[in-house]
């Protein structure tokens, strides 16, 4: 799955969204019986999860999200990405093993300085309306 909204470092942890979704699904979603694509509940996930990147205040210094200080997740997202992480993780090295050492680069990286409040990647981005 690749997001036609990301770039860099955030599609990259899409990305590696993406492929522990896909594995947690397959191995415990019952809904999942065509074992190609996911269920709706980690379909849901996903595209929250690239929303949340998208707007993501940081943009492309990002730290990983375990170790950002800003927790953009509403609880039961975060809930059930933190479960769909604890399975996947540990297999990722085994089935993709250059995104797991990435992601685990990424974590190492210092968390850059706090952006200013309202900073947000949607909003800088949008064109400013015309003043008459």
């Amino acid at each position: 799955m690749k997001s036609e909204f990301l770039t860099g470092r955030l599609a990259r942890e899409y990305q590696t969204m993406a492929k522990m979704t896909r594995l947690y699904c397959r191995a415990n979603c019952s809904d999942n019986e065509a074992q190609s694509d996911l269920c709706p509940e980690c379909d849901e996930l996903l595209a929250y999860a690239e929303k949340k990147l998208d707007r993501c205040p940081y943009g492309g210094e990002k730290p990983t999200c375990g170790n950002c200080p800003i927790h953009c997740y509403k609880p039961a997202e975060r809930q059930q990405a933190r479960v769909i992480m604890r399975y996947a993780g540990p297999r990722m090295i085994l089935r993709h093993p250059l995104a797991a050492i990435q992601h685990i680069a990424d974590s190492r990286r210092p968390v850059p300085e706090r952006p200013p409040m309202q900073a947000n990647r949607r909003r800088r981005n949008r064109p400013r309306p015309l003043q008459p």
